[in-house]
């Protein structure tokens, strides 16, 4: 059972990198390493029950291929910096097409021929193991370097688990454990390839963490029903939870490979396979669309008035030079001139300027709103720090949106420290799928967001001070969006605010 739970874990991690990541040689070449273990596991679990010897020759066939296929791994991965050169792809893919042929000779049965072949495996296993030690000290960037060290540690984890076999073959009652192990270690594997910007190790594991939730429920669920309806029936547990695990992470690529069927057999059907929260999102996009039609029309009816109004109060105050009238005739024009900025900053965020998009350096950027925001009033106790990467590469964004961004973020975190403080803004280099992914971190030692407020603080016309108008972090957030990256934020009361942003040089996303 533990040999078929590999195989079917090894082929549903091949199909969801085959059919999502067409293009990535790094998820191409795990997919390929992952359908030779499907096949040497799936031989060896179906040898077991048929005996049949053309089972053996297939079993066989995918154990030959395990090295060659770690090596292509392995030099993709490590992006070329491992202790193989570019001819031992090919050399062991020649020496495993060799070996195949000795199956049809009384040799392959041999005994020594068996442990010289998984010794040679070993070998090229373990030269990839050391590739990826020295790669991980002496290569990797720092961001990269976290999550090598983190598969560096499940290496040697999952192989000293793996020997816990002998107490099992020695019949100590210790059920086996290396096959559950190895598809676990593929599992993590599949997480620091797949997702390249989960850099620490919480993040990593709430990932498998969701996984694991949603078997246990599917194992309860399956119990439940079967306590409620099916008394006589029993089953293993380890059964029932492989089973559910199985489909668990089945459910990915068998809905992708519906959908590719389904979307060339019926066309016009975009939204089959589209969740319930998806469609929200997309009935959200088209009030967004619809917002911008309006907010043109609404915002000349305001205006409109709003200039009569000020227009009369400006004459009446130009005929009376002191008295109480003339403080209320201020005040309208006052209020007059905040409504117009609504307005102003209402047509910013319902219909904003399209992104003039250049290739430009982050860094740059940050220091030219830092200077804006030194040559603000603000309070003298307020003290500026910025840690940027000097490496970032060059992006295409907007400069101006960009600017605008940081800056209402700074303000924001300025006015949470009246009574002084620090404000910080730090860049960083991401690596992310096929493309570089800068972050942007503006933080500060203010009053912090409270836990109620930290889910509206994007949403329009939500705001916390007297006077505003709850519209500058919205427009942050739709800036952001429009290049194609995302904003998040946590806080803690009395301690302060981290704003992180991330933007990719892959192409920006127009949608608003």
């Amino acid at each position: 059972m533990e040999t078929f739970i590999l195989a079917a874990v090894s082929l549903i991690i091949a199909i969801s990198l085959i059919i999502y990541k067409k293009n990535d040689p790094v998820q191409l070449s795990f997919a390929a390493l992952c359908l030779a273990i499907f096949v040497f596991k799936m031989g060896s679990f179906c040898y077991g029950i048929f005996q049949v010897e053309y089972i053996r020759f297939i079993e066989y066939t995918g154990l030959i291929a395990i090295p060659s296929l770690a090596i292509r791994f392995c030099q993709r991965f490590l992006h070329d910096q491992t202790f193989f050169s570019k001819d031992d792809f090919v050399s062991t893919l020649l020496f495993g097409l060799a070996v195949c042929l000795l199956f049809f000779t009384p040799l392959y049965c041999s005994y020594y021929f068996q442990l010289l072949l998984k010794f040679y495996i070993a070998y090229v296993l373990l030269i990839s193991y050391f590739s990826l030690l020295v790669y991980t000290k002496k290569g990797a960037e720092d961001v990269e370097r976290r999550r090598m060290g983190y598969l560096a540690i499940a290496i040697p984890v999952a192989a000293m688990l793996c020997t816990l076999d002998i107490l099992h073959y020695l019949g100590f009652g210790f059920p086996p454990l290396s096959n559950l192990v190895l598809a676990s270690l593929l599992y993590f594997i599949l997480l620091i390839i797949a997702y390249p910007h989960l850099t620490e190790l919480h993040e990593l594991m709430a990932k498998a963490l969701l996984v694991s939730v949603v078997t246990t429920f599917a194992v309860v669920l399956f119990f439940l029903v079967i306590k409620l309806f099916g008394h006589s029936v029993k089953l293993p547990f380890t059964h029932v939870l492989v089973a559910c695990f199985t489909i668990v992470i089945s459910i990915s690529p068998f809905k992708m490979i519906l959908e590719k069927i389904f979307s060339s057999i019926y066309p016009e059907s975009k939204d089959v396979f589209t969740s319930l929260y998806a469609l929200d999102a997309k009935l959200e996009r088209e009030r967004s669309l619809l917002l911008e039609e309006m907010a043109p029309v609404f915002a000349h009816e305001i205006r409109n008035p709003l200039g009569s109004i000020k227009g009369a109060a400006q004459y009446l105050r130009s005929e009376i030079e002191t008295g109480e009238n003339a403080k209320l005739l201020e005040i309208i024009i006052e209020e007059v001139d905040r409504l117009n900025g609504v307005v102003s900053h209402f047509l910013n965020y319902a219909k904003p300027h399209s992104a003039n998009l250049k290739e430009l350096n982050i860094n740059d950027i940050i220091a030219k709103a830092v200077d804006l925001i030194r040559a603000s009033n603000f309070s003298a106790n307020i003290a500026i720090k910025m840690d940027l990467h000097p490496l970032l590469p060059s992006i295409a964004l907007d400069g101006e949106q960009l600017i605008q961004v940081i800056l209402n973020i700074a303000f924001n975190a300025i006015d949470a420290m009246p009574e002084g403080g620090t404000l910080s803004i730090a860049t960083a280099k991401v690596a992310d799928d096929n493309s570089d992914t800068i972050e942007i971190v503006i933080s500060d030692t203010g009053k912090g967001i409270k836990a109620e407020d930290i889910n509206n603080i994007f949403k329009p016309f939500f705001t916390t001070k007297e006077r505003g108008v709850g519209l500058g972090l919205a427009v942050c957030q739709r800036i952001i969006r429009k290049h194609g990256g995302y904003i998040r934020v946590k806080s803690e009361l009395d301690q302060g605010t981290f704003f992180y942003i991330r933007l990719s040089r892959s192409q920006p996303n127009n949608k608003a």
